[in-house]
């Protein structure tokens, strides 16, 4: 889940990357777009999609002179993958729990 050093959680902890993120969940989009959605300037949305893409969170296409930025499905399955352990982690418990208590009925 660590692409060149940048966690991916880390890089969505900041509520403008996160928000950068849900944007492109939607759909592909390039810079311009994505700026226009949001409160901060274009040179702003290119340095939170390049801690996106150093994260492994979103990649890059050239389309002529544009580049669209779209999720990556890796980066977002590694996220996904580290919180199931602990998802699974809980339903364990839970399914533990339960059992002791009919034990103890």
């Amino acid at each position: 889940m660590v692409t060149n050093g940048i966690n991916g959680l880390t890089a969505l902890g900041d509520p403008t990357r996160r928000a950068i993120f849900e944007h492109l969940a939607e759909r592909p989009q390039a810079v311009g777009e994505l700026a226009s959605q949001l409160p901060v300037t274009r040179p702003a949305v290119s340095q939170h999609l390049k801690v996106l893409k150093e994260a492994g969170l979103v990649v890059e296409q050239a389309v002529g002179t544009r580049h669209i930025y779209s999720v990556n499905p890796e980066g977002l399955g590694a996220i996904r993958t580290y919180l199931d352990q602990f998802w699974n982690r809980a339903l364990a418990a839970f399914k533990t729990a339960v059992e002791q208590q009919k034990e103890v009925s």
